[in-house]
């Protein structure tokens, strides 16, 4: 099944429920003559909706590239480890956290098929805790392809408490496009196979479908 996820409102709408509401109290604070509350939650309005900012990105062309899914900063590159999503394999992982100023909508790191999703609950520790990657809430996402396979984790944080996942198990994804968003602040750990070499190191800031996070050492061709 083809399927692209959509969501390319300039706002993402999990974020409507959140700011429309504070938009409409600050209106009707105006209107009876209370402009100082007003201008407070116009503020907070706009602030939550900046939020869910989901701007256009153009993602960089060529095989073997994995791209960062989230917006924020590698706070962890973990070498020999292993998943329950994709057994039998040592892999390294790449932890990205996203603070409350980053951009939250999820992209793709490379394109392929969605092979599995598995929602996980848990805790709520600090996203940037290593401990979080097995605790915490999270969403995992397998993805096989040409390339090799690969596992994405949306992890919920202190903070944020709901996973948005815009696709299915079956879906095609294609690379930069927009899969998921997490909500207030959170982390996204990439897994992937030996045959990928990090181009990160810990404290690089990245772009989600922009920044080059791994390589493949060897592309197929």
């Amino acid at each position: 099944m083809i399927s692209r996820a959509g969501h390319y409102e300039p706002i993402a709408r999990e974020g409507y429920p959140f700011f429309v509401p504070l938009g409409i109290l600050s209106l009707i604070l105006w209107w009876f003559g209370w402009p100082w509350p007003s201008l407070f939650f116009l503020i907070l309005s706009i602030a939550v909706a900046s939020f869910f900012r989901n701007p256009e990105r153009t993602s960089p062309q060529g095989a073997g590239r994995v791209l960062s899914p989230a917006d924020g900063r590698v706070v962890q590159i973990a070498e020999n480890v292993r998943s329950d999503y994709l057994p039998n394999r040592v892999l390294t992982r790449i932890s990205i956290f996203m603070s409350v100023f980053n951009v939250h909508v999820n992209r793709w790191p490379l394109s392929g098929l969605v092979k599995k999703i598995t929602h996980v609950p848990g805790t709520f520790l600090d996203a940037r805790m290593p401990a979080a990657s097995v605790q915490n809430e999270h969403n995992s996402v397998v993805i096989e392809s040409p390339d090799g396979t690969i596992e994405v984790v949306q992890i919920a944080g202190k903070i944020a408490r709901r996973i948005a996942c815009w696709v299915s198990e079956g879906d095609e994804a294609f690379q930069g496009e927009r899969f998921g968003l997490i909500r207030f602040g959170s982390r996204l750990d990439v897994y992937m196979p030996p045959e990928f070499t990090p181009e990160v190191v810990i404290g690089t800031k990245v772009r989600a479908g922009v920044t080059v996070i791994a390589r493949r050492k060897d592309p197929p061709r």
